[in-house]
C-alpha cells in the first residue's frame, strides 16, 4: 500500500521534524510503525567499496541491527546496499531514502533488496511524489533525510569529496552522533574517514562501540540476545569483537605458528592476495594481529 504523512501528522517520525527544512510530507511503502523510528542508525559510505569496507559494513551492521536498532541508509549500491542487506539478512529492519519516487527503484537492479526491505517490515520512504525520477540535486538533498531520522551517523568508508561527507555535515549541523570507520591510510575511499576521525568523530572498530552509545548516550533500548554483548577475547587481546569467522580463524592459527608473508598466507589458505588483504587489515584494526616489515604476525 501507498501513502504518506504530512508533517502536521503525529505519525511523522518526531526526530525528523525537528530538523530546520524537513519534508513537508513522507510518502512510502511498508507497513508503517512508528517504533521503527525510536532507535535509528543512519549508516553511509563510498560506493566503491572495498573487500575491507564490504566486510566491516556486514560484521557492524550485523550485529548492530539485530539490537533492535533500525539501519537507515540511501539505497544506493556500495556501502548504502551492503549495509541494508546486512539488516536483512539478521533479521532487522530498516529505512531506504529514495532519491525519487517510492514507485520506482533506484538503481533499477536492486529490485530484489527493494522488496527484501518491505518483507522484512521495512521502510521505502521519499519526500518526492510516487513517480518523479531521479535527479543530480534529488541525491544530495535525500542525505539531509538520512542524517534526520537517525540518533548516529556511521560512515563507513568515502574518499575526500565523498557524498557521504555531506550526510556527515548534516549529523554534525542537527547535533548527532557521528561515529567512522578507520582504514588504510592509502586507501583513497579512507581518506574522508579518517579526516572525519581527525576532526572529532568516533572511531568504531566494534559494533560494541556504537551499541553503547545507544545504550548509554542516546536511549535505554532492550537488546537481543541473538549476539551476546561481552565475551571474554581469545589469547588475551582486548581489542578483538565476536565472532571470528572462520577464515580469520584459519589466518590466526597460521600466525601463532610463525610471522607469515601474504604471499605465503595465500599460498596456505588458497586465497587469492586482493581478498587476504582486506582481511589481514580488519584484523589489524580488531589487535589481534601486526605487521612487521613484509610479514604478518601473532599479536599476544
Amino acid at each position: 500500500m501507498d501513502n504518506f504523512f504530512a508533517k502536521d501528522n503525529l505519525n511523522y517520525p518526531k526526530l525528523l521534524k525537528k530538523i530546520k527544512d524537513a519534508p513537508k510530507q513522507l510518502y512510502y511503502k511498508g507497513n508503517w510503525d512508528n517504533e521503527i523510528f525510536e532507535n535509528c542508525l543512519a549508516v553511509v559510505g563510498s560506493r566503491r567499496m572495498t573487500s575491507y569496507g564490504k566486510q566491516m559494513v556486514e560484521r557492524l551492521i550485523g550485529e548492530i541491527a539485530s539490537s533492535d536498532i533500525t539501519i537507515v541508509s540511501g539505497f544506493m549500491y556500495g556501502v548504502d546496499a551492503t549495509s541494508h542487506q546486512a539488516a536483512v539478512r539478521v533479521g532487522g529492519r530498516t529505512i531506504a531514502v529514495m532519491p525519487c519516487g517510492i514507485n520506482i527503484i533506484s538503481p533499477a537492479y536492486q529490485e530484489n533488496l527493494y522488496f527484501e526491505i518491505i518483507k522484512n517490515n521495512g521502510l521505502i520512504i521519499s519526500e518526492y511524489e510516487k513517480d518523479k525520477k531521479p535527479e543530480l540535486w534529488t541525491y544530495p538533498r535525500r542525505n539531509r533525510i538520512v542524517a534526520g531520522l537517525a540518533k548516529a551517523v556511521l560512515v563507513a568508508e568515502a574518499g575526500p569529496k565523498s557524498g557521504s561527507l555531506i550526510t556527515a555535515n548534516y549529523a554534525k549541523k542537527y547535533k548527532r552522533k557521528l561515529f567512522a570507520v578507520p582504514g588504510p591510510v592509502t586507501s583513497e575511499v579512507s581518506k574522508g574517514t579518517l579526516q572525519l576521525i581527525k576532526e572529532g568523530a568516533e572511531m568504531v572498530t566494534s559494533a560494541k562501540d556504537i551499541l553503547n552509545y545507544f545504550r548509554d548516550g542516546a536511549s535505554k533500548i532492550t537488546f537481543s540476545n541473538r549476539f551476546p554483548q561481552t565475551a571474554p577475547a581469545p589469547h588475551g587481546s582486548q581489542n578483538s569483537f565476536f565472532p571470528h569467522s572462520a577464515l580469520e580463524r584459519k589466518i590466526i592459527d597460521y600466525l601463532e605458528t610463525e610471522p607469515l608473508e601474504i604471499d605465503v598466507l595465500s599460498r596456505n589458505l588458497k586465497i587469492p592476495t586482493a581478498k587476504l588483504g582486506g582481511m589481514l587489515s580488519l584484523l589489524q584494526i580488531k589487535g589481534v594481529i601486526t605487521k612487521d616489515g613484509n610479514k604478518y604476525k601473532f599479536e599476544n
